[in-house]
């Protein structure tokens, strides 16, 4: 199957949801986790992610913090806040919502 670069709308949510499941991940952690998750059918790409994590840090749905690691390199951890939590259950009945609404279209002879 041909690897989806756009996700054309759903990248908000994959990235919350991937932040809920993974506090405190830096960006390629979650570019790494929506692959894996989706066995390498979707691939957020960093032109795409890393303006969403600015957008949404600005819109108070994560918050971000330069940490230093192990390696003694920095990385840029993200995770929810109180109104990510908010937008991701928003998310995920509008995603709801639109693939009912594909599926039965689909179904429509």
């Amino acid at each position: 199957m041909a690897k989806i670069d756009s996700l054309q709308g759903s990248l908000d949510l994959l990235v919350l949801k991937t932040l809920s499941r993974r506090p405190r991940t830096h960006g390629y952690g979650i570019m790494a986790a929506i692959k894996e998750r989706s066995e390498d059918v979707l691939r957020a790409e960093e032109g795409s992610l890393y303006p969403a994590l600015h957008r949404m840090e600005e819109a108070g749905w994560i918050r971000a913090e330069w940490v230093t690691k192990n390696t003694g390199r920095r990385a840029r951890v993200y995770e929810l806040t109180a109104g990510g939590k908010k937008q991701l259950a928003q998310e995920e009945q509008r995603w709801s919502a639109v693939t009912a609404a594909v599926n039965r279209v689909l179904r429509t002879v």
